[in-house]
């Protein structure tokens, strides 16, 4: 009785003991016949996805993977998905597709060119995934008419894309379609230029996308960069649903890397519905949220209300050299016309040298204080520390956050520090300085 009561004990941890997976990998030099082991790698990503399950970690080894359209995943609709990621983690346990450390994993889309498909080269549908640390470039475009691409297609929730950079390619580096509770966190999008549809402009082409459906929630942007994007840095027009925007950097926006004007060219595309019927807007109107963000030379607008029909919330953004550095145009609910923005919450924000700094406000229907541009204040060069341009290229630092440099940082003894208001956020001195970046040193 005893021997048989120690052997059940035996069995039933041997059920409750937790069951350690190994990880995979895939390398540019493996096949998918592999068991997909560090040894014996397999080829895509995909195989890998066949062969997780929730909690596993699959390993991207460094290199250059030339993808092809033999390796397209799936068509659905007008898309081509490449790489289509359908299998999904769960909570606490994500499934993990990560460059290997110290390499860098680069998939090329170059010769992926599906007669008459918009290319997606990963696909997500997928929730509870990490991405982290892929180069995705060269994304094509192969139709003539009003079409896109996109390196990266969110339709899943609770993901996390960290460490992407999408770049050189025709393609939107990240779109996000449906889902909630997505964080796309230190993410570059980079040279990206549609030169293949419509008129060549590149009109079509952001740096990350957010036109997300009803009930796509507390989806955030963090810490990511665009920059030389042929249309726009940052879009979120016809979104169902309100995104936050927090410290993330656009410049160069609407430009060839030679400055030949493209697309729109705004650094951050805050809201819009443009001219559709007031039965096609949700209600109320998504508020969003811009905050603690950079943008310097945008061929149109820095930050850009876009024709929205209803305010956002813009905290403690910087803008330098845009067309506007402002522009906070809203059009009526009802679509009869465009009108200076109402229902804005604007607080500590700063500009310097746009050729125009805010344009289209109504400062009686909105909620504006504690700004560069209703306090008073001036704002000059002997500002800053730095306005190099050069040092918004910098890399990131070592935990991928964006770069700490002198850039728009401001000056002890500046009439710009400790100007704001309070509004929640950690602060030295007396108060909050004006813009996006909390001055270190000791305040005047």
């Amino acid at each position: 009785m005893i021997k048989k009561t120690i052997v059940f004990v035996i069995s039933l941890l041997g059920l409750l003991s937790p069951v350690i997976s190994s990880p995979y990998f895939v390398a540019p030099n493996g096949n998918d016949s592999n068991k997909g082991t560090k040894s014996n790698p397999f080829l895509t990503i995909q195989r890998a996805q066949d062969a997780v399950v929730a909690g596993d970690t699959v390993y991207l080894r460094g290199g250059t993977y030339l993808m092809s359209d033999a390796q397209i995943a799936a068509y659905s609709g007008v898309y081509a998905h490449v790489t289509d990621i359908t299998k999904s983690g769960t909570p606490g346990k994500r499934i993990n597709f990560w460059a290997y450390p110290g390499e860098k994993p680069v998939f090329d889309y170059t010769n992926v060119k599906p007669a008459n498909y918009r290319v997606s080269a990963f696909w997500v549908s997928a929730s509870w995934i990490h991405f982290k640390g892929i180069e995705v470039t060269g994304v094509q475009v192969t139709i003539k008419t009003h079409t896109q691409s996109e390196c990266f297609s969110n339709d899943g929730s609770n993901n996390i894309y960290e460490l992407l950079s999408m770049h050189d390619g025709q393609a939107i580096g990240f779109y996000l379609r449906k889902g909630s509770n997505n964080l796309i966190l230190n993410c570059e999008a980079y040279r990206n230029y549609d030169y293949f549809s419509e008129n060549g402009a590149g009109g079509n082409t952001d740096g990350f996308g957010c036109h997300t459906a009803r009930g796509a929630i507390n989806n955030v942007f963090r810490g990511c960069r665009a920059w030389f994007n042929s249309d726009d840095g940052y879009d979120c027009i016809s979104s169902a649903e309100a995104a936050t925007y927090d410290h993330c950097w656009a410049f160069y926006n609407g430009f060839s890397t030679e400055f030949k004007s493209l697309g729109d060219g705004n650094g951050f595309k805050g809201g819009g519905w443009a001219y559709k019927p007031p039965s096609e807007v949700p209600a109320p109107t998504p508020r969003m949220i811009i905050r603690f963000c950079l943008t310097v030379k945008n061929k149109a607008s820095g930050f850009y209300s876009n024709h929205h029909r209803g305010g956002s919330d813009w905290y403690n953004n910087s803008a330098y050299l845009n067309g506007n550095n402002y522009n906070m145009l809203n059009r009526l609910i009802d679509n009869t016309s465009d009108v200076p923005g109402f229902d804005h919450k604007m607080r500590n924000n700063l500009g310097f040298a746009g050729h125009k700094e805010l344009t289209n406000i109504d400062s009686i229907k909105s909620d504006i204080r504690n700004n560069y541009f209703n306090l008073p204040v001036t704002v000059t060069a002997n500002d800053f520390v730095s306005l190099d341009m050069a040092l918004l290229t910098a890399p990131r630092q070592a935990d991928g956050s964006l770069p700490d440099n002198d850039f728009m940082k401001l000056k002890p003894g500046s009439n710009l520090i400790d100007k704001g208001e309070n509004i929640g956020f950690p602060f030295n001195g007396s108060a909050p300085d004006l813009g996006c970046f909390e001055s270190k040193s000791i305040h005047k």
